[in-house]
């Protein structure tokens, strides 16, 4: 098991894809932001949802993504929407 995979939300695969654009720890994840992370990530998996940006939040602030603040989720999802590409069934 990662480093990665003992933060809230990071299992196996979103580990693998965060080790796979260079983010290895979580200083290097709180540092590189939920936001560049994911978009990190979407250049190698166009289907990365909002759920997937929301759980790098999460682990940023070490909580289960489901427990963010509305501003927070507000916020991620105004960014997921300016950045996503279109992938059928995502959100």
């Amino acid at each position: 098991m990662s480093e990665l995979e003992e933060l809230p939300n990071i299992g196996r695969d979103t580990a693998s894809q965060l080790e796979a654009v260079g983010i290895t720890t979580f200083e290097q994840l709180r540092g590189t932001g939920s936001r560049e992370a994911w978009l990190r990530i979407q250049q190698i998996d166009p289907s990365a949802c909002l759920s997937r940006l929301s759980a790098l939040e999460g682990a940023i602030q070490g909580m289960r993504w489901h427990h963010l603040d509305l501003a927070t989720r507000t916020s991620l999802h105004e960014f997921y929407q300016d950045h996503q590409i279109e992938q059928p069934g995502c959100e």
